[in-house]
């Protein structure tokens, strides 16, 4: 079965977003909410086109690199460096202290540390906005060593009774400083004493779009850990979009329509002990056209010690997928397309075909991600098509050693919903320039 997509280049980005939320919070007792608007790293960045596509593609190659050395490391005894996922795709506009100080947040789905760059900064990378300042915030406290997110830390140590913290993010950056709890405003919600690294440190590059990280793992140490709602969802819109995307926390993630219910995909997330602030999937089979591909349940499967199984990441743009099954894709996936394979590797892609001159648009095979508890996701095919102006249409999507991961390029326009309590995500087609 076929699916016919007229001929755009693909804009890997979401413009500016300045709205912010007239939602209410979750924190301690308080079961409630917040939206958040999500922008693009690259938004506003006067690049081109192919510029835009190429940038995040060496950024999604770097970032499956660093999430396969975390998930090495964590599996190899001894490998003892604590590296973490860091950067990410997306920043979220957020205020800290009393009265509230402005910057722009790192959203990461694969860490879990808050952190800010904070004065008197030793060694910091320039920020677009001023860097935060402890001493003029009445509501800012430093956390003791006793304390619960200070044991959480994989890295600490102990002065004058209080707690520093040293995160590592691989590429030679890292934050460090010492941890505190503040105040926390997502435009017009106040979250108190939320847990985060104040960085006096702070080395390597990819911060620099922002002023600190967001980190939205499993762990304790991150912002939906930290809420009494542990649930969290993002809507990322098309790639071509001039729209906004979104963040949802608390209850705002939860989902209450009744046409949401018609479409709602529920897969369980999957626990690593090995690494445990990634979200894990269960993949159990991919479907090009009407062919199952013959893929071994090893492929996909998450091994005792801790490598291999699959990741979802918003942090990612494309999704890789282990090199054996990748294999299997490619092979269909040409044999289906029926067009020339273009080898001329100019969009860094590893599977891309020629499209005749002529063509207004192009027949690509039905692509279909088949998870666990029957949550079979039949992608549009803007969301593993890359086709560009300069005549050549592209897979989404790349191969990888041991992890495969689901990258935001496979789940733009999809609400992805994330329950630390009932332990699933749940995707539902959602039109999120509408939320």
């Amino acid at each position: 079965m076929a699916l016919a997509l007229v001929l755009a280049l693909v804009l890997l980005f979401v413009s500016p977003a300045v709205s912010t939320s007239r939602n209410l919070i979750g924190h301690q007792n308080v079961k409630m909410g917040f939206q958040v608007t999500l922008k693009h790293v690259d938004s506003g960045g006067n690049f081109t086109k192919f510029e835009l596509l190429q940038r995040a593609m060496k950024r999604s190659r770097k970032r499956m690199e660093r999430l396969y050395a975390m998930a090495l490391a964590a599996s190899d005894a001894s490998i003892d460096a604590p590296v973490r996922a860091g950067n990410g795709e997306y920043l979220m506009d957020l205020s800290i202290g009393t009265p509230p100080m402005s910057y722009s947040a790192i959203l990461d789905t694969g860490s879990d540390l808050i952190w800010t760059q904070c004065k008197p900064c030793k060694q910091c990378f320039n920020q677009p906005t001023p860097i935060f300042d402890p001493v003029k915030s009445s509501s800012f406290s430093k956390l003791s060593c006793s304390s619960d997110l200070c044991s959480a830390l994989p890295s600490s140590s102990c002065t004058a009774g209080s707690c520093e913290y040293l995160y590592t993010y691989g590429d030679y950056s890292s934050t460090q400083g010492f941890m505190a709890t503040e105040t926390f405003t997502f435009g017009k919600v106040s979250v108190p004493k939320v847990g985060f690294g104040c960085g006096l440190d702070n080395e390597g590059g990819g911060f620099d779009q922002g002023g600190g990280l967001m980190g939205l793992g499993r762990g304790p140490l991150s912002l939906i850990s930290q809420l009494d709602e542990p649930k969290f969802s993002y809507c990322l819109t098309s790639i071509d979009s001039t729209k906004t995307s979104t963040l949802l926390v608390g209850s705002q993630a939860s989902l209450n329509t009744s046409s949401q219910m018609d479409s709602i995909k529920t897969t369980p997330l999957i626990k690593n002990p090995s690494s445990p602030s990634f979200y894990y999937l269960s993949l159990e089979g991919i479907t090009i056209g009407d062919t199952r591909l013959p893929i071994k349940k090893s492929a996909f499967a998450l091994n005792q010690d801790g490598s291999g199984g699959m990741i979802i990441d918003s942090g990612t743009t494309i999704t890789y997928l282990e090199q054996s099954a990748f294999d299997l894709v490619k092979e269909e996936f040409t044999k289906q397309m029926q067009l020339p394979v273009d080898k001329s590797g100019q969009t860094g892609l590893e599977l891309c075909f020629s499209v005749p001159s002529n063509s207004q648009s192009i027949e690509v095979p039905k692509f279909i991600f088949h998870f666990e508890g029957g949550a079979d996701l039949d992608l549009p095919g803007e969301n593993y098509i890359i086709a560009d102006q300069s005549g050549v249409a592209c897979l989404a999507m790349g191969s990888s050693l041991g992890m495969s991961i689901f990258g935001n390029y496979q789940q733009q326009n999809t609400l992805v919903v994330h329950d630390l309590v009932k332990e699933t995500i749940a995707f539902v087609r959602t039109q999120c320039d509408q939320l």
